[in-house]
């Protein structure tokens, strides 16, 4: 691997902000995955347009209409020739990522996809821990409830000034 492409390849937490949760799916938007891969977006949805086989609506959709519009309110100002704005986005789930790596053929695109890969299951993994924690504190409720209302009574007992140890002169 060349010393570029090493330095241009993105940490897996850069990748991880950009997964959002639609129709409860995980995906990543066009826009981000063409930049990832260091493309245009236009460029990115006519390979996708070229091997639409290999895309189904698991792997791939295009945002909805109010989708599309919850999408563009979370910018304040809209540049539609940065931001894309003018045409509703395709967002690619795990497994459409994993494809595009397929259809780019480049070396950059088979590193991005192996950090974008990393990212999903990283948040998988996060998204699993939580549920468990979750669910211990909801098995353990009674108790964590009695233990924060010993330390609310302790916090609330008045403290009794302690007695000073050893040999103290009386004052006159």
């Amino acid at each position: 691997m060349t010393e570029n492409l090493q330095r241009d390849i993105v940490s897996v937490e850069i990748v991880g902000n950009k997964i959002l949760l639609i129709r409860g799916k995980r995906v990543m938007l066009d826009r981000d995955l063409a930049e990832l891969y260091g493309v245009e977006t236009r460029i990115l949805n006519q390979v996708v347009r070229r091997n639409r086989d290999r895309f189904p609506e698991d792997f791939m959709f295009q945002l909805n209409n109010d989708e599309f519009e919850n999408w563009k309110s979370q910018f304040v100002i809209s540049n539609s020739e940065k931001m894309g704005i003018r045409k509703k986005p395709f967002a690619f789930t795990e497994h459409g990522v994993t494809m595009l790596s397929s259809v780019l053929r480049s070396k950059r695109a088979v590193q991005i996809n192996i950090q974008v890969v990393r990212a999903f299951v990283k948040m998988r993994e996060f998204l699993k821990t939580n549920e468990e924690l979750a669910a211990m504190v909801k098995e353990n409720r009674e108790a964590i409830i009695h233990i924060f209302k010993i330390i609310e009574s302790l916090k609330n007992e008045e403290v009794q000034p302690k007695k000073k140890i050893g040999f103290h002169a009386e004052k006159k």
